[in-house]
């Protein structure tokens, strides 16, 4: 329990340094990573509150007696009989949280009426999400969970080789997928998401796997993550399925190529997110493609696929060591294919560190027996 002790120290002082009175969250990754209990989710409400001087769990006395093997945090529990509204009191008089205009950051994941009854509790509450406070802390990620995130990521790695490797004619998106997904659950992992998009597909950004038949002269693009010890990974690479692939494909290639590095060269402490997103897009845009180029460079990775930092045309954040994000630039014509190539790296104070080992080469499949 060392571990969640150090987080709630952490996040009481961030309280303090952004003047907020009072974290609520709801049954979420965010509880998940401050306490260690991920308790069930129903329409019973169910919170941790923390503020300087308490913090502790609303928790439906249903499911009180599974959630304490998780945390050593109090319950305020409440039956169905009683119901909420006179335990949410006495957890917020226990917090000192009393008088109006208190500043409340609520997890911006849970359950829009758990919301609602905590405000409709409070007197006047000054409210915000969580991303200045807990947000800004589960963005940088402590040893142990850079080396889980590497595991994870060398293990998709051989998943995704494996991936290609089975590519014959009359296969089908489907039959690649189950092939990847397979591999992760035979090493030990959960199958979190694997996109296999032949052809024009791969056009379409978050293609649903499907149906469509492998044959000669297609594009391949392949997007699979797994997840082992609560921790995931996330990436994408693109091949050819034929003798050759055709010139449009090796130009895009290469473009997609140089803007992931472009990208990569800026990664440090102090530079905005922005400036990563622009050293990308400048590449595809300097080659003619960027009306092409349909969304972020990268998002965050920790205990959810999508988290902060985001790496937008627009963001002001400032990276920090420890940082953990993807760069992910794509170029996709319609009708014709899309070309993504995905890694997740670290912020270090030397750059940034890539957990994938495998090459971002673009893999030609020479066709081979239906299989």
């Amino acid at each position: 329990m060392d571990i969640y002790k150090t987080r709630l120290a952490r996040l009481r002082t961030r309280m303090a340094e952004t003047g907020t009175d009072l974290v609520v969250l709801g049954p979420t990754s965010h509880m998940a990573w401050l306490s260690g209990a991920d308790p069930h989710g129903d329409e019973r409400p169910v919170m941790l509150l923390v503020s300087q001087s308490h913090a502790g769990f609303l928790m439906p006395a249903l499911n009180a007696n599974s959630v304490r093997q998780a945390t050593d945090l109090p319950f305020e529990p409440w039956t169905d009989e009683a119901g909420p509204t006179d335990a949410l009191g006495r957890l917020l008089e226990v917090c000192n949280i009393s008088g109006p205009g208190k500043t409340v950051a609520l997890d911006e994941a849970m359950r829009a009426d758990f919301a609602l009854l905590l405000l409709d509790a409070m007197e006047a509450p000054v409210r915000r999400f969580s991303g200045d406070t807990l947000g800004h802390l589960r963005a940088m990620k402590d040893t142990a969970e850079v080396e889980a995130l590497r595991t994870c990521a060398h293990l998709n790695d051989a998943a995704a080789s494996a991936g290609f490797a089975s590519l014959r004619a009359g296969m089908t998106e489907r039959d690649v997928a189950t092939i990847i997904r397979d591999h992760y659950v035979a090493h030990g992992a959960k199958p979190e998401f694997t996109i296999v998009a032949f052809g024009a597909n791969g056009a379409f950004p978050h293609h649903h796997t499907g149906d469509t038949v492998l044959h000669d002269d297609m594009a391949v693009l392949i997007d699979t993550g797994c997840r082992i010890g609560g921790y995931p990974s996330d990436m994408t690479r693109c091949g050819w399925f034929g003798s050759a692939p055709s010139a449009e494909f090796l130009r895009v290639a290469d473009v997609v190529e140089r803007a992931v590095q472009a990208a990569i060269a800026v990664v440090c402490p102090g530079v905005l997110a922005r400036e990563i997103d622009a050293a990308a897009r400048g590449v595809i845009e300097d080659a003619g493609y960027g009306d092409f180029f349909v969304h972020r460079t990268g998002h965050g990775l920790g205990l959810d696929i999508h988290e902060p930092p985001y790496i937008t045309a627009t963001s002001d954040t400032l990276m920090q060591a420890g940082h953990v994000f993807s760069i992910e630039p794509g170029i996709y014509l319609p009708g014709q294919f899309g070309l993504r190539l995905e890694d997740i790296v670290i912020a270090t104070d030397t750059g940034a560190d890539v957990l994938s080992a495998l090459p971002r080469t673009i893999v030609t499949s020479v066709d081979g027996p239906a299989s």
